[in-house]
């Protein structure tokens, strides 16, 4: 179980890297997100003890069940699922620094109420969906600024950025128009210049994308079966050719 995972990392990073190489970016701009879901906490726990400390959960559930199994490793724990307002009491409880997935202001309300109860803050990501399914979560692009100008006046959310779920397609052109959205409106909230408003974040990408998101500006990309499942290539898909086998 442990070499498969590791395997697994390993070949993530090296997609990363490579993504990164081919937009002239720095490696250092994007984060690795392991998304956690249905993952047990032995298994979270080799990522996290081999250099992995960022991982997310979609349901708070899961946040509970695992918390005593890893409370005691360093790592950062975001909350990336649709998240309602009676469960915003357990994000704070069980340690959550960053809910990537804020997507509506009565949200933003409970969350704010609960913090200042507790004289706490936490980061913040405004989800936006770019895709415009009905099935997905997230604020229409064209609401995304009004949405951000209004949570920016709760002192105890700090907005770092903005997190999308792409287009699940298999062309190309289609889901990076879901990643250029993104980008072009943070750059269109960075010119608003809104007090209490970072943009530095842009969390978008997974196992089936992330070359197309990095390429568009992701700084979080978020990978989860791709890292637990089973491996997902052979030792030859990422050491250098001739070297497979030899390491």
């Amino acid at each position: 179980m442990k070499d498969d995972i590791l395997h697994n990392l390993a070949v993530i990073n090296e997609r990363i890297r490579k993504a990164c190489e081919k937009s002239g970016r720095n490696t250092d701009e994007v984060r690795l997100l392991l998304a956690t879901k249905t993952v047990s906490a032995d298994r979270i726990k080799i990522a996290l003890e081999n250099g992995y400390p960022l991982i997310a959960e979609n349901k708070v559930q899961e946040l509970k069940e695992k918390y005593e199994d890893l409370k005691d490793i360093l790592h950062e724990n975001h909350f990336i699922g649709h998240l309602q307002t009676n469960k915003v009491k357990d994000i704070l409880k069980y340690d959550v620094t960053c809910v990537q997935s804020l997507d509506r202001l009565d949200l933003a309300e409970k969350l704010h109420q609960r913090l200042s109860a507790e004289n706490k803050s936490i980061d913040v990501l405004i989800q936006v969906n770019t895709s415009g399914e009905e099935s997905k979560f997230g604020i229409a692009p064209n609401e995304a600024i009004e949405l951000t100008k209004n949570v920016s006046r709760f002192p105890t959310l700090r907005i770092k950025g903005l997190m999308t779920i792409g287009l699940f397609s298999a062309e190309t052109d289609k889901v990076r128009e879901c990643f250029k959205i993104l980008k072009n409106l943070q750059q269109d909230i960075i010119r608003e210049n809104i007090p209490n408003v970072q943009m530095k974040e842009l969390s978008m990408g997974m196992s089936g994308d992330l070359e197309t998101a990095i390429e568009e500006g992701a700084t979080i990309v978020r990978v989860g079966t791709a890292v637990f499942g089973p491996r997902i290539y052979p030792d030859s898909y990422y050491w250098d050719e001739g070297k497979a086998g030899k390491i």
